[in-house]
């Protein structure tokens, strides 16, 4: 699964599963441009990190849900790169909470940043995708988008919205030979799951088939397949990264 000479744009790289996911790409040979809100220090360093290991990397501090700027942000990396080959729409937070005490501003923030942000970066990336009759869009939707789960109603809703949007963009855009797919990691070690306790953790595995958290290298694998020409006929797809937690 080679991916010399092709550029992946990745949102929300600078932790967890999308640094993953930029690092796999970037040791498959891809060219990396990455986005990250807030974290510079992190995202230098990242880049950097990436750079020394041969291919061309940047970072891009970009707020996705944004459509003027998702709509910059792609021709600044067409720009840049020459092509954008792959787009891996990974950004996302959580903002947990009983739907009785959900706020208005708790609903929106989560909407926006996961599936606002998919449907501006997406539309972005489909204009050099079309001109070059060729691409992969990777959306990173969750398990909770297809089972749900108490007390994140406005982050399942979200992730199963990203499922509708993954099969709608690769039924419009399948004649131009791109590719729209869908991961949805199941629990997934990261930094986020570290401020979990031993006891919740445990409880976690015991609903997992395989008996353990996931790492984002799990992730990442998947969807260096997805963008890669190995899966050349696979498109409008779910594919659960999660253990067996969900059949």
């Amino acid at each position: 699964m080679n991916l010399s000479g092709k550029t992946a744009l990745v949102t929300g790289a600078s932790r967890g599963i999308g640094k993953g996911i930029a690092t796999t790409l970037a040791q498959a040979g891809a060219n990396i441009a990455f986005t990250f809100v807030s974290s510079v220090e992190k995202a230098k360093a990242f880049e950097a990190e990436l750079n020394a290991m041969g291919i061309k990397a940047k970072g891009y501090q970009s707020n996705a849900a944004e459509f003027s700027e998702a709509e910059k942000l792609v021709d600044e990396i067409v720009k840049e790169f020459g092509s954008l080959d792959v787009l891996v729409n990974n950004a996302g937070i959580t903002k947990d909470t009983l739907m009785m005490r959900m706020s208005e501003q708790q609903w929106d923030d989560v909407l926006d940043t996961n599936l606002k942000s998919a449907f501006a970066m997406t539309k972005a990336a489909m204009k050099p995708m079309m001109k070059a009759k060729a691409g992969s869009i990777i959306n990173i939707t969750s398990i909770v988008g297809i089972t749900g789960n108490a007390g994140q109603a406005n982050y399942a809703a979200s992730k199963a919205g990203m499922i509708g949007l993954t099969k709608s963009v690769a039924k419009e855009l399948g004649s131009r030979n791109i590719r729209c797919n869908a991961v949805a990691p199941g629990f997934i070690e990261t930094e986020m799951t570290e401020s979990l306790s031993d006891e919740v953790r445990a409880e976690w595995v015991k609903g997992i088939p395989l008996r353990r958290g996931g790492r984002p290298e799990d992730v990442a694998n998947c969807v260096l397949f997805l963008a890669s020409d190995s899966s050349a006929y696979i498109s409008g797809q779910t594919i659960n990264v999660c253990g067996g937690m969900v059949m």
